[in-house]
């Protein structure tokens, strides 16, 4: 949402002092300029990427739309999520989480928390750590080891598009340039003509440049920035659970384990102590009313 309205009034506030300044606004409108800049920019992009990072630009830029996710509820459910899961592999063993990790979308546990559920890294994050921990054979340094490059890997990948992203916004000012100069070719080509006519066509090869400079710094690099900002804000996240798994895997309660996980959440969206503990207190409780039902059923 603050992008859009970033875009408004960044392209608003120009157009509003071209005005003030008896501008004709009907002269920034060059199609051909427009295309020669944008055209020229798209196909630099298919030059130097594979086709899933062009997906992936396209995925980032219509996410830069939307809020972000990672909000304070959310770091609060998933923390929430993470003690009842944690509590389950305490009371009843690692082996117990097997039916839950295996098809984590027919769980019942990871079922009540749809927000989580939609983020598919996040759970084959934790499903497969957990898995290795069932199965055993690999110490907790090593795991945490693992972790962490995975969590690079991912990074990593996440990044691809935002560095094509702002390639394409670094080439934008020198793309403005040649369309400025074949407008300058153009206007050389009719040297001798109408002086009115050899001024539009001097206004046109100007505005090849500022359309580049305005598109760059005005758009494409600020949608670069955001897409960077979004794949650190899942980087973050991850942290979140590594540590909270790592801590359990060491031997600490789960409600420290939490506790531990929440102290990295980054501050604008962490939780607080109070709140991560009645979400906490809430799930043991719902895991007790729900306990009489289940014996019944098992006899």
């Amino acid at each position: 949402m603050f992008s859009i309205i970033g875009i408004v009034v960044v392209f608003g506030c120009i157009a509003g002092g071209y005005l003030m300044e008896h501008g004709n606004i009907k002269v920034l409108l060059q199609p051909a300029e427009l295309l020669i800049i944008g055209g020229a920019a798209v196909g630099t992009v298919l030059i130097s990427n594979p086709i899933h990072t062009l997906k992936s630009i396209i995925s980032g830029v219509i996410g830069v739309f939307g809020s972000s996710k990672y909000s304070t509820e959310h770091y609060t459910n998933s923390l929430k999520m993470m003690y009842e899961l944690l509590q389950k592999a305490r009371k009843e063993g690692l082996v117990a989480l097997e039916t839950d990790i295996e098809e984590p979308d027919k769980s019942p546990l990871f079922s009540k928390y749809e927000g989580f559920v939609k983020d598919h890294h996040a759970v084959a994050f934790v499903c497969d750590t957990m898995r290795m921990a069932v199965s055993g054979g690999v110490e907790v340094f090593d795991l945490d080891q693992m972790l962490e490059v995975d969590m690079d890997v991912h990074h990593h990948g996440a990044t691809e598009p935002v560095t094509s992203l702002s390639t394409m916004a670094d080439s934008l000012p020198g793309l403005g340039i040649v369309a400025a100069v074949l407008g300058v070719v153009i206007t050389m080509s009719a040297m001798g003509g109408p002086p009115e006519e050899i001024g539009k066509k001097v206004a046109a090869a100007l505005v090849g440049t500022f359309l580049g400079i305005l598109l760059c710094y005005g758009l494409v690099g600020p949608l670069a920035s955001r897409m960077g900002k979004m794949a650190d804000e899942q980087h973050a996240f991850l942290l979140v659970l590594r540590v909270t798994m790592i801590a359990f895997l060491k031997g600490v309660a789960p409600i420290m384990a939490v506790e531990i996980g929440r102290r990295t959440v980054p501050g604008h969206v962490r939780p607080s102590f109070k709140a991560v503990e009645e979400a906490c207190r809430g799930a043991k409780a719902e895991a007790a009313a729900a306990a009489p039902d289940a014996e019944p059923a098992a006899g």
